[in-house]
């Protein structure tokens, strides 16, 4: 559900939930009397600069979010309005002057709800999924061409972390020919270029579930975060998922976050690579444990390099520099007994380098 506030300086919530649960977006300046106490459905609205996004497991919990956001906020003099949510329950509970213009003049009961926009993604109401509409622009084979196509593809949580890569790739060995900024590129990157914009323009049928459990789950016993590390001379990169089990023992995995990133100019050996990528999965760990609105229990980490798990494995020997760096920020965010091998084969890793 989405909900804006008509005034100057405010900011944007969205309440993202389950398939039954609706997402919510407010426009309002986070601003409340000290006397004014804070609902219990609102003490965990989380806000985004002007975006807040709060996931709900169910249409009634939405529908009494909304009424205490108007409640608090109203005590401080904002209206809050523009509201937009996957839920029709939710948006039929809403006046029609207080909602989207996207939706205002909608039968709620046959019409096909929009695509808005949440945080930037963009966000399919009807079918509750994240997707990509990214216009081709006739730029000029250069690399500041090349850099400027690249880099209005906005994505955050990584979705076209295997897609971008390849088109990272072109603009880094450019730049190792030291071509000029407006110079033509040479024939056998021209042709690696147009075969990368001829995959972008297929994104716009490329879509990804936003909700992270199935609807008709049932309640979570366990949730775990997995991490998949890979590296190789071209590239390297982390996948993330979610693993959910419920109390029947069905379990559900589902994508979160990928990072991709291409190696750096100066060779570096690929044990050391993928120590790098394993780096980078703590890091994430410990960020999405921050952002998670969801209890999770100790994460599993998974590298296809025996050296790497040899390095963390140890504890007493003295490394170089670059090693020693990377082996401490593991040490710091996990425990070797977190740390798994799994085959080159079935690293899904491996597609985000």
């Amino acid at each position: 559900m989405t909900g804006r506030e008509d005034i100057p300086g405010s900011t944007d919530d969205v309440l993202s939930g389950d398939p039954e649960v609706k997402s919510v977006t407010v426009n309002t300046v986070k601003i409340r009397p000290p006397e004014v106490s804070t609902p219990p459905r609102c003490s965990g609205t989380v806000f985004y600069v002007d975006d807040c996004l709060k996931s709900l497991n169910s249409t009634k919990h939405a529908i009494s979010l909304v009424k205490d956001l108007q409640a608090v906020l109203s005590h401080g003099g904002f209206h809050i309005s523009k509201w937009i949510s996957n839920s029709r329950e939710v948006m039929n509970s809403i006046p029609a002057s207080e909602r989207a213009k996207e939706v205002k003049d909608l039968d709620l009961n046959q019409d096909i709800l929009p695509i808005d926009r949440a945080l930037g993604v963009q966000w399919c109401v009807e079918t509750d999924a994240f997707r990509f509409k990214i216009a081709v622009k006739n730029q000029p084979p250069t690399r500041r061409g090349i850099l400027s196509m690249v880099s209005s593809v906005f994505d955050p949580l990584g979705f076209l972390g295997p897609f971008m890569l390849p088109a990272k790739r072109i603009l880094q060995e450019l730049c190792k020919l030291q071509l000029g900024w407006d110079e033509q590129i040479p024939e056998v990157y021209s042709a690696r270029w147009r075969l990368w914009l001829q995959d972008l323009e297929k994104l716009s049928s490329f879509t990804v579930d936003r909700c992270m459990k199935p609807a008709e789950f049932g309640s979570v016993t366990s949730a775990r975060l997995h991490h998949f590390s890979d590296a190789s001379e071209v590239g390297y990169g982390v996948a993330t998922y979610l693993r959910l089990e419920n109390s029947e023992g069905k379990v559900h995995c589902s994508f979160l976050l990928g990072k991709s990133r291409v190696s750096p100019l100066k060779q570096i050996t690929i044990p050391r690579l993928e120590l790098t990528a394993a780096t980078v999965a703590v890091r994430m760990d410990k960020m999405l444990k921050d952002e998670l609105d969801v209890t999770v229990g100790p994460s599993m980490f998974w590298t296809d390099s025996m050296t790497v798990l040899r390095y963390i494995q140890n504890r007493t020997a003295r490394f170089h520099t670059f090693v020693a760096n990377r082996i401490a920020v593991i040490h710091e965010g996990s425990e070797p007994i977190q740390w798994r091998y799994v085959n080159t084969k079935v690293n899904s890793g491996a597609q985000f380098q």
